[in-house]
């Protein structure tokens, strides 16, 4: 089926990894599992497990990405909603055939190895929306 049923993780942007570890493993009274290089996005992520969601921060690894962009002009704070689909291809098609564009022309590889896909926030009230798909 071609559903937005799951929340897979909520995405906060940081400036600096080593600064916001320490503050959300006190927050949320567990450590950070996962530390994890992203160079084909140019990010770093670390990954807390909160129930069945995943808060995952992420930090730019250079200037000229567009998470870079998002720091500069807004900061710190929630960045995406991600939403795991057992099959990206499909989904998107339906969404893009009920008006929501994505970022990119085709998915690519994200944090944990899964196939990702960002729907444009123009369409989606201001609110990033990632798709991902686990490695087949």
């Amino acid at each position: 089926m071609n559903s937005l049923e799951k929340l897979d993780h909520i995405g906060i942007a940081v400036k600096d990894l080593q600064v916001s570890i320490p503050v959300f493993e006190k927050l949320l009274g567990i450590p950070c599992y996962k530390i994890e290089e992203v160079p084909g996005q140019g990010v770093i992520t670390a990954f807390f497990k909160v129930g069945e969601i995943k808060i995952e921060l992420v930090s730019s690894l250079n200037q000229e990405n567009s998470l870079s962009k998002f720091l500069e002009k807004k900061g710190e704070g929630l960045h995406h909603l991600a939403f795991q689909v057992d099959n990206l291809e499909g989904n998107l098609d339906r969404l893009e055939k009920v008006g929501f564009s994505k970022i990119g022309l085709e998915p690519s590889r994200g944090a944990e190895g899964k196939w990702i896909q960002f729907l444009h926030p123009e369409k989606t009230s201001w609110v990033l929306i990632e798709l991902c798909q686990d490695s087949k």
